[in-house]
């Protein structure tokens, strides 16, 4: 019997989630009102489809290889593979749930539709990979630096305009961290008395508090 497979053309989205601040004791960027938003870096998708081996490319628990502009799906348990799909979902990042918190990478998956498989549906509709490296680094994790969320543990500097972006905690990012998220809440009333500067999350606890370093 022949082994299912499906393609799609997927770029990345490196995400360092910046957000807008507003001071609490001081301010370093930002003033009252100010709204979150988000810093991207995107490699143009490829023209040419990417392999698969599951009967969804790319669903949850599949693997891929690493590339520039195109990633190959290939057996999690291969030499090739550098990355596994934690969450899968149709659509766009705009309009769809969040990756989980500590996803690494975000691949978005561009509509493919002529390619064919054994049962001739080779169509492959527009979403999105929440990725996790098989092997550190995990810029994803708390402090690591990256990932396409900012979560409690992650640091953060000013970027002007009152605009902030994650940077390592550890001090070895091309910018030193200034400041840290040690708390989301719902509310800026529910931050510590500490708290320096609010960093816009998102979620259902979209505040996050954050305090000098």
């Amino acid at each position: 019997m022949r082994e299912k497979s499906s393609a799609g053309v997927v770029c990345v989205l490196a995400a360092l989630l910046g957000a807008l601040l507003t001071g609490c004791t001081q301010s370093a960027a930002g003033g009252e009102g100010d709204a979150g938003s988000a810093t991207q870096v995107a490699v143009s998708p490829s023209a040419r489809p990417a392999s698969g081996f599951g009967a969804v490319f790319l669903g949850v628990d599949e693997c891929s290889s690493f590339g520039k502009a195109t990633f190959t799906e290939v057996p999690c348990a291969g030499e090739r593979a550098a990355a596994r799909v934690v969450a899968r979902h149709d659509g766009t990042t705009a309009d769809g749930p969040p990756c989980p918190a500590t996803t690494d990478f975000v691949l978005h998956i561009s509509a493919q539709s002529q390619v064919s498989d054994e049962d001739g549906d080779g169509a492959v509709p527009q979403g999105y990979a929440c990725m996790r490296n098989l092997q550190p680094p995990h810029p994803g994790d708390p402090g690591g630096g990256g990932g396409p969320r900012t979560i409690v543990g992650d640091c953060v500097y000013g970027a002007g305009s009152g605009q902030v972006r994650e940077t390592a905690c550890d001090g070895k990012g091309a910018k030193k961290p200034q400041y840290k998220v040690v708390k989301a809440v719902d509310a800026r009333g529910r931050c510590p008395l500490s708290t320096a500067l609010y960093v816009q999350l998102g979620g259902p606890r979209p505040v996050g508090c954050a305090r000098p370093l």
